[in-house]
This record gives structure tokens, C-alpha cells and sequence, in this order.
């Protein structure tokens, strides 16, 4: 039902319901899942409970499309799409080194990111485990088309499991977050991400 309504909003109906959704997203970021009610949603975006029910049968189609709103943002979040493709040992350092610089503006903030949700959610809701799945599975993937590139030009070796990299990489972002959030201090993100960094470079040809 929910898909359904999303394919036919108009623009104002489109926006209306963005502005649930990230009014719900900030709030889940102070709050978490468990102690966001959809009454503090509708006062939030400024809606009324007829509005939220109509693009939204239940809080937990309203969750789905908070994860669906923070995995796109995702790569745009941790500087990808603004570095292009990582397809060069290069472009990966100045990818952790943004992420790192991105965490350190923003450390201690109450965050309403894919790790954060995953704590919450993973163990609880299994449609939301598996929408999370595919969020992490979409990041991972961009990490790999660009290892993918750097092997096609014999940049690493030919024995490389690519998967095990990108994996690797993506582990350091996202236990470096959780460490940054809990600790007050990027040090441990920046350990992460340099450990996996040189894992990836020691595959270099």
C-alpha cells in the first residue's frame, strides 16, 4: 500500500511526504526507533495524523522509509560521490580522510545513520534487517566497483578478493563511527580506517 501511494504523489504530495521523513529521521536520531511516536512525527513535520496515515500505514513503514532516506544519503554523507569513482589508491585515502574529517565536525552529534539504525533494529524487525542489508550491500558494492577498476589496470593483484577488501573498508567506517559517537574522539575511526587502507595497499602489483 505504502509503495503504492509513493508512486502516484504529486509534487506536493512527494514533498509532504520527504518532510515526514526527515522529520522522523531527526528525531530517531535523539530519541532512537523505540522512543519516536508518530505523534512526535506529525508535530514535528507539521502535519496532521490524517496526513501521516495517508503516506504511511503504520511507524514501521515509516522506519522503512527513514533506512530507505539514510542509504541513499550514505555515499553522498562520507564524501563518495563528491570524490568520484574510487578507483585509485588515492581517491581511497581521501575518502577515509573526508569520512574522518566529516566525523570529526560532527562527533558526539546524535546521528541517524545506517549503524545506528542496524544496533536498533537489526535483531528486532526482520524486514528492516534485510532493507539494512541492502543498504550496507549497496555501499560495499561502490567500494568494489572501484577495487574492481584498480584491478582491471593491474593495480592490484590478480589474487585479490575484492569482496574481503571492500568488506574491510566498510567494517572501518562503520565501527569507526560507533566508536566516534561513543567516545567523543575520531582516533579509533582513524585507526580503522588506516589499518584497512593498508590492507588494501599491501595487494598493490
Amino acid at each position: 500500500m505504502a509503495d503504492l501511494v509513493e508512486r502516484t504523489l504529486t509534487p506536493k504530495g512527494r514533498a509532504t511526504r520527504d518532510r515526514i521523513v526527515e522529520a522522523a529521521a531527526r528525531l530517531i536520531a535523539v530519541r532512537g526507533v523505540a522512543g519516536t511516536g508518530m505523534d512526535d512525527v506529525r508535530t514535528a513535520a507539521e502535519v496532521s495524523g490524517s496526513q501521516i496515515y495517508h503516506y504511511f500505514e503504520s511507524k514501521q513503514d515509516l522506519v522503512r522509509a527513514v533506512i530507505t532516506l539514510r542509504a541513499d544519503a550514505a555515499i553522498d554523507q562520507d564524501g563518495l560521490s563528491a570524490l568520484g569513482a574510487l578507483d585509485s589508491f588515492d581517491a581511497l585515502r581521501a575518502w577515509a580522510d573526508a569520512a574522518i574529517a566529516r566525523q570529526e565536525e560532527t562527533q558526539g552529534e546524535p546521528d541517524c545513520n545506517l549503524s545506528a539504525l542496524a544496533g536498533e533494529l537489526s535483531t528486532s524487525d526482520e524486514p528492516s534487517r534485510e532493507q539494512l542489508s541492502e543498504g550496507f550491500l549497496r555501499w560495499k558494492n561502490t567500494l568494489l566497483e572501484g577495487l574492481s577498476a584498480m584491478r582491471d589496470r593491474a593495480e592490484i593483484r590478480a589474487d585479490a578478493d575484492l569482496d574481503e577488501l571492500a568488506y574491510a573498508l566498510l567494517t572501518a567506517l562503520q565501527g569507526g563511527q560507533l566508536m566516534t559517537q561513543t567516545m567523543k574522539s575520531t582516533d579509533g575511526l582513524r585507526a580503522a580506517m588506516n589499518a584497512a587502507l593498508a590492507y588494501v595497499r599491501s595487494f598493490a602489483a
